[in-house]
């Protein structure tokens, strides 16, 4: 139980810590203006509301305007009317009220549509002024005109009338007063209105504010006398500095917020806001963000926004914001470069010179009146606070601030920087457009003491390391180190690093101390240097940590481990606290974005947890107290506000996703647009994701868009699914929306049925297709069996008849063999035989007689007539033609077809070529030499044409 009560306690206390955040007075919150230009409806809005869904809703003066966070949509009334009165009650209906009209509008058919209350008045009466107030009040809807007071309930209209005119009703908690111009103000209990006694001290006429007040009671807005409060029984003068102001700029309407802060809104000059003591702590005009001084409508909603419906555009304040703003609307100073806050006034430096207005330290309403001190005219770089001294860096020289006034302390040109020595804190050294100025700590002061001589560069950024070095950066020249002598009053050595010593490049590298070590930022990210190999290298683990801060080209110190760091126009905090972590924030500074001074950023520290940071037309107070203090609220739910048809032509299908009803979309209409927002309207990031189940795989990547087309969706049901991350942390529920795509007519029941039909028609008929087919078929196959086995016998008998020719040819070739072996046997015989006559003819010459001597011619002639006759007789060649023709199939006849004028010695030498004797066994036969078949095998191919590159037996032998 005791658990349970701390718990209790702390949740308590822990709420109103939450909310019970302050209003700041200096400078102005951020505001959000919407145009006629993009909300694309009247100028004038009369009303505001908002929905249990977030949606806000406005009265404009062409209809009812609906706003989500990122679409606007405009409805009108019946007759165009102006809609004077809007108000949401917890069903999700609108009532809308307006000149002779009041209804309500709801969704039907997933479309928002108008249904008029006036056809449920009595018989004989009619609304016949504006209506100007409506309230939902539980059951209960009052609509209120000037003339008569309508109570919806249980689908009746009860009619109070006035007693003389009504000006407007007011709710206050649970309680509704209405002023009786001329007789007082009364109180609406149930159906009766009761006068409340010295409510004349308020005015005969003009109560244009009642809201909640301490203790009970009331606090009272009037047009002509200022606010009242009220305890239940008197009405005293508020006393406050708000009153004249009221007054003079005609009080119009009000609101509470934040349970302690009461704004109003005037015709003249925008909104006023103050505490319950009265002590005015804003005022928001024109000059200060508002599009326009008439503020028709006001509206605090849930997070902490006010929104103003002006007499032209709709403005949304972010009040407790950690940012407030002060811009120079006029152009009276010109570029700031540096600001900073010093003995109750703030400085600042400019393009133009040195400015100064009173800064309150006590929460007080102070307007600013910035004023130029004199002499100071020109650029300022630096604004420095050193040993409790305001220095300011110029393009003229270094001057000594004192309050209204400059004093002079250096005359070179172009102070940047100044920084302390770490190893001699009593000495300072300045950056400046020709090289380095050294300054001393005096009693009367900060001193100049000298240029340090030996180093003339532009040092625009300058660090002294752990060994007494001072590191230079120029954004063009590149990076150089120095040595000084003890006195520091000049330059030993100078070693100057670029490219070759593991620098990106000569340009825009700068130098900052983070957590006492220096780093050096550069278009590729930070890198540190490495004494050892004298060469610089990445800082990895800082670049990677720091994500797309990691190129930033601005550092800062916040205090308490903190750093501003800003990477060409982004801003963000970034927290080393924690050990081994880096945390970085830059959501909640993405309205600086752009804001400040390229390469001259510039943010002070004016406590623990207030910063004033430069931006190129003023300033702005960041107040980090105030950040943490913001409750983190459950994200609303994202809406599907719109399903459009965009196959051809644009048409909407539904304004709400599903609303309880069942979205079917034709199969010819497939290609949907599906727009959707979150209605959550502070400044932040706002992300979505999507997925459509039955189409995508997996969820897809987050981003900023609000809407997606899916085309050719096939037939099915489908179920989109959405949701929001805000400043990629806090993520949403998920919202879904559920749809069908019908099938295509070719696929509808009744086409179904009507190819169940034909299908049974198309069985029935095939089937008995099929069987005349079959049968059909059965002929043709026993034909074709009939033919296949008469074929069969066919190539039966042609291969018998194949098998009996190649028999006969094998042995006609065998024959022909056995004749070419006995034609070759022939052919040999012959040439033994002239061979062995040659070598008796040959022995023969060589007989001797009984004296030695060789026998005489006409002893051998006989033998030797003999020996040649037996070689050249003609029966052997002509056994040897015949055989020949008959192993040849008439050799001799073709060759002499084809070439009559060969003699019979060429036919001879022809057949022997054919049988491929050599030239040796052709001699024989021929009774020749060697050299004589020669020229017979040179002659023969003469005659026979034989191609030169072709051998002549083979000729012979293709014949």
């Amino acid at each position: 139980m005791l658990k349970l009560l701390r718990l209790f306690i702390f949740l308590f206390f822990s709420v109103n810590f939450l909310y019970a955040a302050d209003i700041k007075s200096i400078g102005v919150p951020y505001i959000e203006n919407y145009p006629k230009s993009v909300y694309a409806s009247g100028n004038q809005n009369w009303s505001i509301a908002k929905d249990k869904n977030g949606v806000m809703y406005f009265g404009n003066a062409e209809g009812l305007l609906t706003f989500d966070g990122r679409y606007w949509q405009k409805y009108q009334m019946p007759n165009r009317q102006i809609v004077r009165s809007v108000a949401t009650d917890s069903k999700g209906r609108i009532y809308t009220g307006s000149f002779g009209e009041f209804g309500y509008w709801s969704y039907s058919s997933n479309k928002l549509s108008y249904q008029s209350l006036t056809t449920l008045l009595p018989k004989g009466n009619k609304v016949t002024d504006e209506i100007w107030k409506i309230y939902v009040d539980k059951d209960r809807v009052i609509f209120q005109s000037f003339s008569r007071i309508f109570i919806y309930k249980n689908n009746k209209i009860e009619i109070i009338k006035a007693p003389s005119s009504f000006l407007f009703l007011h709710k206050a908690n649970t309680r509704y007063f209405i002023e009786v111009l001329d007789k007082g103000l009364f109180e609406l209990k149930g159906n009766k209105l009761t006068f409340i006694p010295n409510s004349e001290k308020l005015g005969k006429q003009g109560i244009l504010s009642i809201l909640p007040y301490k203790n009970g009671g009331l606090i009272i807005g009037t047009s002509k006398n200022g606010l009242f409060t009220f305890n239940g029984s008197d009405f005293s003068p508020l006393i406050t500095s708000a009153n004249n102001y009221l007054k003079t700029y005609q009080l119009n309407n009000g609101v509470k917020l934040l349970d302690k802060y009461y704004v109003y809104g005037t015709i003249l000059n925008g909104l006023i806001i103050i505490d319950e003591d009265g002590k005015v702590v804003q005022r928001i005009n024109k000059s200060s963000g508002l599009q326009n001084n008439t503020v028709l409508s006001i509206y605090a909603d849930d997070e902490q926004n006010l929104w103003t419906g002006l007499d032209n555009g709709i403005d949304r304040i972010e009040l407790n914001s950690p940012l407030y703003f002060y811009f120079d609307k006029t152009g009276q100073f010109g570029t700031v470069y540096s600001s900073i806050i010093f003995g109750n006034k703030i400085y600042l430096g400019t393009n133009q010179g040195l400015f100064y207005s009173d800064w309150s330290s006590n929460g007080e309403l102070t307007p600013f009146n910035f004023k130029l001190i004199p002499n100071s005219q020109g650029q300022v770089w630096e604004l420095a606070i050193v040993n409790n001294e305001l220095i300011c860096g110029h393009n003229n020289g270094t001057f000594k601030v004192l309050g209204d006034k400059i004093s002079q302390i250096s005359t070179i040109n172009g102070g940047w920087t100044i920084k302390k020595l770490n190893s001699t804190p009593n000495y300072f050294i300045q950056g400046t457009y020709t090289g380095l100025s050294l300054y001393q700590k005096t009693m009367s002061g900060l001193a100049f003491i000298t240029k340090i001589s030996g180093f003339d560069a532009p040092s625009r950024f300058i660090e002294q390391d752990h060994k007494g070095d001072i590191w230079v950066a120029h954004a063009y020249k590149g990076l150089y180190k120095v040595t000084l002598n003890n006195s520091y009053n000049k330059v030993t050595s100078i070693t100057y690093f670029d490219e070759n010593n593991g620098l990106p490049g000569n340009y825009n590298i700068n130098i900052f101390n983070l957590e006492n070590k220096i780093v050096f930022s550069s278009d590729h990210g930070f890198y540190t240097y490495d004494e050892l190999s004298n060469k610089f290298t990445p800082y990895e683990v800082l670049n990677k940590k720091l994500g797309s801060f990691a190129t930033s080209n601005k550092i800062i110190d916040a205090g308490n481990k903190k750093y501003w760091f800003i990477n060409h126009g982004k801003t963000s905090l970034v927290n080393f606290s924690e050990p081994g972590k880096i945390d970085i924030d830059s959501n909640q500074f993405s309205l600086l974005d752009g804001r400040m001074v390229q390469y001259y950023e510039n943010i002070s520290q004016i406590s623990n947890s207030i910063y004033l940071i430069s931006v190129d037309d003023g300033f702005v107070i960041y107040n980090k107290a105030q950040s943490q203090s913001l409750a983190k609220k459950t994200l609303p739910a994202v809406l599907i506000r719109r399903i459009d048809d965009i196959t051809d032509k644009y048409f909407t299908i539904s304004e709400t996703g599903n609303h309880n009803q069942e979205t079917e979309i034709p199969y010819s209409r497939n290609n949907i647009r599906i727009s959707f927002s979150l209605p959550y309207y502070r400044q932040a990031k706002l992300k979505f994701q999507y997925y459509l189940e039955g189409y995508s795989k997996d969820w897809s990547d987050w981003s900023y868009a609000t809407q997606k087309d899916f085309t050719n969706l096939s037939s099915g049901n489908y179920k989109f699914m959405v949701r929001a991350k805000i400043d990629d942390s806090s993520v949403s529920n998920i919202t879904t929306f559920e749809f069908t795509i019908l099938r295509p007519w070719y696929l509808n029941n009744f086409a179904i049925i009507v190819y169940s039909v034909l299908f049974i028609i198309v069985l029935i008929v095939g089937k008995r297709l099929y069987e005349n087919k079959l049968r059909k078929d059965s002929q043709k196959i026993s034909d074709r069996l009939q033919a296949e086995q008469e074929e069969i016998l066919k190539q039966e008998t042609e291969a018998n008849e194949k098998q009996i020719a190649r028999l006969q040819t094998e042995k006609l070739q065998a024959e022909l063999a056995s004749k070419n072996r006995e034609l070759a046997n022939s052919a040999m015989t012959l040439v033994y035989k002239n061979e062995l006559l040659q070598k008796l003819s040959d022995e023969i010459t060589k007989l001797k007689d009984e004296n030695g001597k060789k026998l005489s011619e006409d002893q051998t002639r006989k033998i030797q007539k003999v020996i040649n006759d037996g070689m050249n007789d003609e029966r052997d060649w002509n056994l040897f033609e015949n055989s020949f023709n008959e192993a040849h199939e008439s050799f001799f006849k073709k060759l002499k077809a084809q070439h009559p004028d060969l003699v019979p010695n060429d036919l001879k030498l022809c057949a022997y070529l054919r049988m491929n004797m050599s030239s040796k066994e052709m001699s024989s036969l021929l009774n020749i030499s060697l050299r004589g078949v020669e020229i017979r095998r040179y002659r023969l191919r003469k005659k026979l044409e034989v191609p030169h590159d072709k051998n002549l037996t083979e000729f012979l032998m293709e014949l």
